[in-house]
């Protein structure tokens, strides 16, 4: 079976894919908020094998540009905590309807924007890791929309450390993803052409995104990251209801 899609869908999945790039590589996460749901409305076979290739490319650009800021000691935590929610989500999607678990995971996102808003500051400790890393993979397998919950761990931080740990953290889960797909016979060469006409659009969001980045970090990122969240929880509620 090969892969048949239309100049224009090409076109736009294109524009997608540098929006989405544009903001990940800015913020430390957006490629999936802004690719998945207008992907599979243009076309279904770009998700979710070939954004995770397209994302695993970005994501190892950008913990290469911000590289110094990133601290092992730190992101071990997430990642234990991404490896423990991707089984924990899986197991519990065999037990709880997944719309279910989409609505609350969305609503969870949101009430941590509003404590965020309000002021109340997590501190970055191993703990809060390890439970925003648990959030963030059951939410990625439930959802497809995982990043919110590192982001907001991570809103503090500078610009570069968070854009560089966000990333090393979802070079882990999406290699995890990814050979997932593999072992379950759902990522192959169709998989691979769809995500070559997502990687060029990504390129170009990476080198947009070394310009935007200087501009956010100038006192905006946090603003971006918080609305960027919202978004995100908002986009996985609407998602359990259709």
């Amino acid at each position: 079976m090969g892969l048949s899609i239309d100049l224009l869908t090409c076109v736009m999945a294109f524009g997608i894919a540098t929006l989405g790039a544009t903001l990940q590589g800015s913020i430390g996460f957006g490629l999936g908020l802004i690719g998945v749901p207008l992907l599979v409305m243009i076309n279904p076979v770009f998700v979710p094998g070939p954004i995770l290739l397209a994302a695993l490319g970005l994501t190892t650009l950008i913990s290469r540009r911000e590289h110094r800021s990133i601290k092992i000691k730190e992101i071990k935590w997430a990642i234990a905590g991404r490896l423990a929610g991707t089984g924990i989500g899986a197991v519990i999607l065999t037990i709880i309807p997944k719309n279910s678990l989409s609505m609350l995971f969305g609503t969870m996102v949101l009430i941590a924007v509003a404590i965020s808003i309000s002021g109340i500051k997590l501190k970055l400790t191993s703990e809060n890791l390890l439970v925003s890393g648990t959030f963030s993979g059951i939410m990625s397998i439930t959802a497809a929309i995982g990043g919110a919950p590192m982001a907001l761990a991570y809103q503090h931080q500078k610009g570069p450390k968070l854009r560089g740990s966000l990333s090393s953290i979802f070079i882990f889960g999406t290699i995890i993803s990814i050979s997932t797909l593999i072992f379950i016979h759902r990522f192959g060469l169709i998989e691979i052409k769809a995500a070559l006409i997502l990687i060029p659009g990504v390129m170009l969001g990476y080198f947009i995104s070394c310009h935007t980045a200087k501009l956010l970090d100038r006192g905006f990122i946090r603003p971006v990251i918080l609305t960027a969240s919202a978004i995100s929880g908002i986009i996985v509620i609407i998602r359990s209801l259709t």
